[in-house]
């Protein structure tokens, strides 16, 4: 039963705000524009120009998040990135990836790697909205994997398991809080 909790936890909510908006990033016009020549479909290709952005369309608004995206798309959950949340995701940069060891990318993208890295996607998110001040006051968050994710807070900023938050956007569906390392579930 927990299994199937989990489960349905995972389709639900799982990746929520990907992206820095900065002077690098799309428009939103842009975005949606990537969104629909991407392919998506029902929510997650829904496009409009008044809206608040969510999730998926930071992600793909966000240069620095090209990686992400591309992991996202390569375990097919972007329609849990649109869905209505709430949700908190800590978004790795590109800089981030490039930290791993080499090659570790390129396997994981492989496709008979596609569910251990929808499992490290999934690590990232978290069921409901947790700000900026929200994740500074606690000193652990429940992930959709069902891990928990330790949160420390000091003079020199909050980290999650060690990743710096280097900021943190709100989108129409949760927070997507940018950070400088990829998490790996345990094992």
């Amino acid at each position: 039963m927990k299994n199937l909790y989990v489960f349905w936890l995972v389709i639900g909510i799982t990746l929520s705000n990907f992206g820095v908006p900065a002077q690098d990033s799309k428009s939103p016009q842009e975005s949606a524009a990537l969104t629909a020549s991407a392919g998506l479909h029902g929510q997650a290709g829904v496009n409009d120009d008044e809206s608040q952005m969510d999730i998926l369309k930071i992600a793909f608004a966000s240069e620095d998040h090209s990686t992400l995206v591309a992991a996202v798309q390569a375990t097919q959950m972007e329609h849990i990135l649109s869905n209505a949340g709430p949700l908190t995701v800590f978004a790795p940069t590109n800089a981030a990836f490039d930290k791993l060891p080499d090659g570790t990318l390129e396997e994981l993208l492989k496709p008979e790697n596609k569910s251990k890295l929808a499992n490290i996607i999934t690590y990232h998110a978290a069921p409901g909205s947790y700000d900026a001040e929200h994740i500074a006051g606690v000193m652990g968050i429940g992930q959709a994997t069902g891990d928990k994710v330790k949160v420390v807070t000091t003079e020199e900023g909050t980290t999650v398991n060690g990743a710096k938050v280097l900021a943190t956007i709100k989108a129409s569906n949760g927070y997507v809080h940018v950070i400088d390392a990829v998490l790996l579930p345990p094992e």
